[in-house]
């Protein structure tokens, strides 16, 4: 659908959205819309006993809202307590009182940093707060707390700021001051640490702000590169997935969204006074990363690891790392185009140098090398999953795409217990979650599988909660997906668009609850722009 046929829909809420394009607003923070009948009363406005499935595939950007619709004694601000027959599609939290409809198959047993662990070895990982998860939970083999010899150092991303591209340096540099700390303190052999910069503000529509972001990682790496060689540390660089060296879609428009090309891995060994220069395989993936670090410390690798080590030459194999500095230049990919690349069209010295000196590999780090389906972009869970666990995951979204080819998913027994309360006690179905072809958080195709399954129950009542502005979209995207839901709600005689908001309000994860809570009103009290339906 091309959005000059937006206009001319005769879907009240979608001209809502276009309205509200035209008024300067984008997909990521649009206000709350909401649907309301002809005496302007709110439709589809979640209440007590009603059932909801949210829907999204990701989990942590999804436990701020969950929680309030879901916890008893909740307190970060006033809710009801609606009693909800609330399932979400994976588990977002062990502790949230919901069922889940596609468990976790359990943690990934012997990551890399529990392999370090337990081999007594004391390892420390620093972010920012945007990137803690994917450096604790998702690396860890999506295992909640520390490991025995593990610590986090969590610095505050910045914080009362409309968009990071306000702040394209976000807190890089405190970052950086606790890996130098560290660096300096015997007790730590190990490091892992992660800048977030280019792949948050890569998200933003603002070529300078990239390239300061992608300068500002640059600078940072420069203070690590002279520490790791002033105290004889072993330096390792690499990414989770890439995001600004392919700025642009084919057609000129900007692509905010990651990419499928590889990603850089360097060792840059400074342990000795002659430079040890290891012979490196010139290709492989992310999987390789756990197994290479584990030759470079003297650790055997486990059984459950199938990545492979990197290392070609048994000499390097045999001399085992004191300090192993491991940097995650979280969205930094590798592309040999330069037209439109981001990272080639900034001033990035001190990788370029790293690039030349020292042996260097590319990584896959999109598709099946991560779990995902062939051809598809990678994300920073993905990426951070494989760095930690060395082996490929299979990934919540290839299940249940596979379960409902297979018809699985229609006889799934959350999703039963659900619809069967809805139509036993008469109340509505909500179907909650991101609006998106292709979402790490979600797929259109989830949601239209819901709806067809809630014809086949029967269900009269059931509304739609549409989040809208996923990463990487072409902007005014948001408009496209919500028409398609409402085509398809039409076209089965089941369902409508209650509400329609941006992602920025309900899948924060940053512990702003005034976000949560105007989606939380917008969902349970219709407030927001009311439109009639």
């Amino acid at each position: 659908m091309k959005k000059d046929d937006l206009f001319n829909n005769n879907f009240p809420i979608v001209t809502a959205i276009m309205d509200a394009y035209q008024t300067g607003q984008e997909d990521e923070a649009l206000e709350p819309i909401v649907a309301v009948d002809s005496a302007g009363n709110p439709v589809g406005r979640i209440q007590e006993e009603d059932s909801i499935i949210f829907y999204d595939i990701r989990g942590e950007r999804e436990i701020q809202l969950t929680k309030s619709l879901t916890v008893e004694g909740f307190n970060h601000f006033p809710v009801q307590n609606l009693r909800l027959n609330f399932v979400t599609m994976i588990e977002y939290n062990s502790n949230l009182p919901v069922k889940v409809a596609f468990p976790s198959e359990g943690p990934v047993k012997n990551t890399f940093t529990e392999v370090v662990s337990n081999a007594g070895k004391k390892i420390v990982k620093i972010s920012e707060s945007e990137k803690a998860v994917h450096v604790g939970f998702f690396m860890n083999g999506k295992k909640d707390g520390n490991f025995e010899n593990e610590e986090r150092i969590v610095v505050q991303s910045p914080q009362n700021v409309a968009s990071y591209d306000i702040v394209p340096e976000m807190s890089a540099g405190k970052v950086t001051e606790e890996i130098l700390s560290k660096i300096k303190d015997s007790a730590y052999p190990v490091i892992v640490a992660n800048f977030a910069n280019v792949d948050v503000v890569g998200h933003i529509e603002n070529q300078g702000a990239v390239l300061k972001a992608i300068e500002a990682v640059d600078h940072e790496l420069g203070k690590v590169i002279e520490a790791c060689s002033r105290h004889k540390a072993t330096l390792v660089v690499t990414a989770d997935h890439g995001t600004v060296e392919e700025w642009y879609y084919p057609d000129g428009t900007i692509d905010t969204g990651h990419t499928k090309n590889s990603v850089p891995f360097i060792i840059a060994d400074f342990s000795s006074a002659s430079i040890q220069v290891p012979d490196l395989e010139r290709e492989g993936e992310l999987t390789d990363v756990a197994p290479t670090l584990l030759d470079m410390l003297g650790i055997k690798k486990p059984l459950e690891m199938t990545g492979t080590s990197l290392l070609k030459n048994k000499a390097a194999k045999a001399i085992q790392k004191e300090k192993l500095v491991v940097l995650i230049l979280d969205g930094w990919g590798i592309r040999k185009e330069k037209q439109g690349n981001m990272i080639a069209l900034a001033k990035t010295p001190n990788f370029d140098n790293l690039w030349v000196r020292f042996p260097h590999a590319l990584l896959k780090s999109s598709g099946d090398a991560v779990g995902m389906p062939d051809k598809t972009v990678g994300n920073s869970e993905a990426g951070h999953l494989h760095l930690g666990a060395g082996r490929r995951i299979l990934l919540e979204r290839v299940r249940i795409d596979e379960a409902i080819k297979n018809g699985e998913f229609y006889r799934n027994e959350a999703f039963r217990w659900t619809m069967e309360n809805a139509a036993k006690e008469n109340q509505a179905l909500h179907l909650l979650g991101i609006v998106s072809h292709y979402s790490s958080h979600g797929s259109i195709s989830h949601l239209f599988a819901l709806l067809r399954m809630a014809k086949e129950m029967g269900l009269k009542r059931v509304y739609v909660h549409a989040l809208i502005g996923r990463r990487g979209e072409k902007p005014e995207s948001g408009a496209i997906y919500v028409s398609k839901v409402e085509e398809m709600c039409r076209s089965l005689s089941v369902g409508c668009v209650a509400t329609v908001i941006g992602r920025y309000w309900a899948l924060d994860r940053e512990e702003n609850w005034d976000r949560t809570e105007k989606t939380y009103r917008a969902l349970v009290y219709g407030d927001g722009m009311k439109i009639q339906t």
